[in-house]
């Protein structure tokens, strides 16, 4: 009997002996929690202030959060080259330093949310061989600065197979231009719960195969001609725009007419007005342009129309004009006899009056004549106090008489 359990614990010794070689087989680190069946190895520890140096080979998943780990140092997982998936959320990590992950040449999840990241190296994420899928750095921005090294790092990060990053609620401002283009595979972008307030040109330039965009929850009230530019690069994917403080006035009619023309998968649903009072709540997709008090364009085509149509107008009024012009001809024609009678009359009346005018220019232009203007006066002025009364001159009327030398 004792030389049969014998048997049975030489037999379990070298059956484990046999499972631990290929894995590895170690302690679990110093405030760790280490779980074989799933793989896992957890380190949640105040007192832990720096990455452990090694885990056990059969790890697969290492969760460190909660701790005094302030930098990831280049040599932190030199031992875990077997480890896909390192979550170092919540542990108040201000600096990412050179290949601070380049010995985790399998790692596709990383987690580095609820951080206070204010120096990253340009080659923190650097890998060999791109194996990185999914980046989570939400919560985790300490200040602008942190933003352009991450940019930097983005771009020298070797990021080719990147297929996911989260961004969200980093009270990002703004976006540079071409901050993901050397991210050409990634699929889902995540920038909710920012301070965004525009897009502009570039920022998302080169990503040919993003198929979700959520900007949710930041402070857009427009989006002005070139964001929406940037938006149509991705019309193939879906694109949230919910939660934003939009001002539905007539400046934000170019986006009006994009979300009512868009084939982008869009959360119409909580695209709504947040001001003024009358439109607040008010769905933005299938208002009018009427209804946020803007003047409807005259598109293109329509401006030629109204041309045709103001052409039209003056054609018509010639023809009207033209028929007027030869009725008055015709009724001149008709009454041809009469009209030359008339300017007859008119041209012999006009002569008798110039055959007047040129005999008292004679009269007075002759010098022996003058006496007998005078007596001629005198008798006149005598005959006019002759008259009758109802011929004599009003009161208020003064005679002059010129006296005239002998």
């Amino acid at each position: 009997m004792p030389s049969s359990l014998n048997f049975t614990s030489l037999v379990r010794l070298f059956v484990g002996i046999l499972l631990c070689v290929p894995y590895q087989c170690l302690e679990c680190p110093f405030g760790c929690e280490c779980f074989s069946a799933t793989r896992t190895v957890k380190c949640a520890s105040k007192d832990l202030l720096t990455v452990p140096q090694s885990a056990p080979g059969y790890a697969r998943t290492v969760i460190i959060t909660g701790t005094n780990i302030q930098q990831i140092a280049s040599k932190s997982f030199t031992e875990m080259e077997n480890v896909t998936n390192i979550i170092l959320s919540n542990n108040g990590i201000t600096e990412l330093a050179s290949h601070s992950f380049s010995a985790l040449i399998n790692l596709r999840f990383l987690d580095l949310s609820g951080n206070r990241l204010a120096l990253i190296h340009p080659e923190a994420l650097s890998i060999p061989g791109s194996p990185l899928q999914e980046l989570n750095l939400s919560r985790s921005l300490y200040n602008f600065t942190a933003l352009t090294d991450l940019t930097t790092a983005l771009r020298w990060g070797g990021l080719g197979g990147l297929l996911r990053l989260d961004l969200s609620g980093n009270s990002l401002t703004l976006l540079p231009p071409g901050m993901f283009s050397h991210l050409p595979n990634l699929q889902h972008l995540y920038l909710t719960n920012n301070s965004l307030v525009s897009v502009y040109s570039g920022t998302f330039s080169g990503m040919n195969h993003l198929e979700l965009l959520d900007l949710k929850q930041n402070f857009f009230k427009i989006f002005r001609a070139e964001a929406l530019q940037e938006l149509e690069k991705l019309r193939k994917g879906h694109i949230r725009l919910g939660n934003n403080p939009y001002t539905c006035s007539c400046e934000i009619r170019n986006f009006l007419t994009w979300l009512n023309e868009s084939r982008a998968l869009l959360d119409e649903d909580a695209v709504r007005c947040a001001s003024p009072t009358e439109l607040t709540n008010a769905r933005l997709r299938g208002l009018s342009v009427q209804a946020i008090g803007c003047v409807v364009p005259v598109l293109p085509g329509q401006a030629d129309v109204a041309d045709l149509s103001l052409q039209t107008s003056y054609v018509f009024l010639g023809l009207v004009l033209g028929f007027v012009g030869m009725v008055f001809l015709f009724v001149l024609y008709l009454n041809r006899k009469g009209m030359k009678k008339w300017i007859n009359e008119m041209r012999d009346a006009c002569r008798d009056v110039m055959e007047g005018y040129h005999y008292r220019y004679e009269i007075d232009s002759d010098p022996r004549l003058g006496h007998m203007s005078v007596d001629k006066s005198g008798s006149r002025a005598q005959a006019h106090l002759r008259m009758a009364p109802s011929q004599q001159l009003p009161n208020d009327t003064c005679i002059v008489q010129v006296p005239v030398d002998t």
